[in-house]
């Protein structure tokens, strides 16, 4: 059983760009590894951006720079392109961020992220640049993320919009549950039908 998600306000970590695909979130060389280990994974997230081909650190990119922290990555348009590989969503939880926002998610990398504890928030493109404006103006500016309401909320300007997500998922995230954490909540129901089924 994982971390039960309800309401969580944090501040952000701004990533304004499109089109980010999985090899870059994690690239094809970390995929050998077939166990998923938090920090193996979260370490190597965004590893090409992070780092210098020399191993150095990249202290131009956001995840190195000290102004910004939080569990909310703030990301840009078509989020999770390319393979469907579920190792990037691996990194992202790793890193120990829980939500991602954005104007759009590739559904399969979505999907990724819904099983593995991440919530993605999809919102309209106006809010998102509004979350950028408020981020850069304000690294401390927070936003609240509602997820029994299904609302975000930009609490530097009050401003909010509502998110869709799958019930099933919802009532997952909300109670710490994977998929065999479901089943396994709901046996006594599952043998219940069988039995009327004349199984």
């Amino acid at each position: 059983m994982k971390q039960k998600f309800n309401i969580l306000t944090s501040t952000c970590i701004p990533l304004p760009l499109e089109n980010v695909d999985t090899d870059q979130i994690i690239p094809a060389r970390f995929l050998k590894a077939t166990t998923r280990e938090d920090k193996f994974f979260g370490d190597n997230l965004f590893r090409d951006w992070r780092y210098h081909p020399d191993g150095s650190l990249n202290k131009d990119f956001v995840l190195n720079d000290p102004t910004y922290s939080g569990q909310i990555l703030v990301a840009g348009k078509n989020f999770g392109s390319g393979s469907s590989r579920e190792h990037a969503a691996w990194a992202i939880a790793g890193y120990g961020f829980r939500v991602v926002v954005s104007s759009f998610f590739a559904d399969i990398h979505k999907n990724n992220e819904l099983n593995n504890f991440v919530l993605p928030v999809v919102v309209s493109e106006a809010f998102l640049q509004e979350l950028f404006d408020s981020i850069y103006a304000n690294p401390k500016t927070e936003v609240e993320v509602n997820l029994p309401e299904q609302t975000i909320t930009n609490l530097a300007t009050g401003h909010s919009e509502t998110f869709e997500i799958n019930a099933y998922k919802k009532h997952c995230l909300m109670n710490g549950l994977d998929d065999i954490d479901f089943l396994v909540e709901n046996k006594d129901k599952i043998e219940a039908y069988e039995k009327g089924q004349g199984r």
